[in-house]
């Protein structure tokens, strides 16, 4: 049995795909660049801000970490909260706890916007840890944020497991000695999570306790 439990907040606990493409959008306006369907904003969903504007946009480093700023402006006033908590979610986290796990968050969100979001949506009281990114993206990667999130509870990778829906949530369970659960529901496709090489996959939010 999985003693520790690590999840992913963007397209895993909650649904933020409104208010990233939104910010994402607002930032790249500010260059000139306008988006016409927001599905193509969708792959900003879960990486590093920094990585995505580099790899989809061809930014410098510098101009990169300029359009977070930029991000930052309308994510930190409406976007934040331009998000909805995925169906089931609440009673999976409740049960996880009432089982004795540790229920940690390890997202490559900004750490201080991830507590706003467990804190609006009320989901504080689930979590035994909260680790995310630095907001000078020096941590970000979701391998370091999640030996960020070991360390910060004094815990081991023995008997942890990594839930999340996307390729870098698995490469950086990996890089730690985790074991994955990859989830369909959010952004990330069965292929995406299988050639990453996810232990288990989860179709549903209800699947998952199954697999702990």
């Amino acid at each position: 049995m999985y003693k520790t439990v690590l999840f992913d907040l963007d397209g895993t606990l909650t649904d933020p795909g409104l208010g990233i493409t939104n910010s994402v959008a607002y930032a790249l306006k500010k260059y000139g660049i306008e988006v016409g369907e927001r599905e193509r904003l969708y792959s900003f969903i879960g990486p590093p801000l920094n990585e995505s504007f580099k790899r989809y946009y061809n930014f410098s480093d510098e101009k990169a970490m300029e359009a977070i700023g930029v991000y930052r402006e309308y994510f930190t006033s409406k976007g934040i909260f331009e998000n909805e908590v995925y169906d089931g979610i609440r009673q999976l986290l409740r049960r996880i706890k009432a089982s004795g796990r540790k229920v940690v968050l390890a997202t490559s969100k900004p750490e201080e916007f991830a507590l706003r979001i467990l804190e609006h949506f009320e989901l504080t009281e689930y979590f035994d840890i909260v680790a995310g990114a630095s907001m000078d993206e020096k941590r970000n990667k979701k391998g370091d944020v999640i030996k960020y999130a070991l360390e910060k509870g004094g815990l081991t990778s023995e008997g942890a497991v990594m839930i999340g829906d996307r390729e870098h949530d698995i490469f950086g369970a990996q890089e730690n000695g985790i074991d994955t659960i990859g989830v369909l529901y959010g952004y990330g496709s069965r292929d995406e999570l299988e050639k990453a090489g996810a232990m288990y996959i989860a179709e549903t939010v209800y699947d998952i306790f199954a697999l702990l």
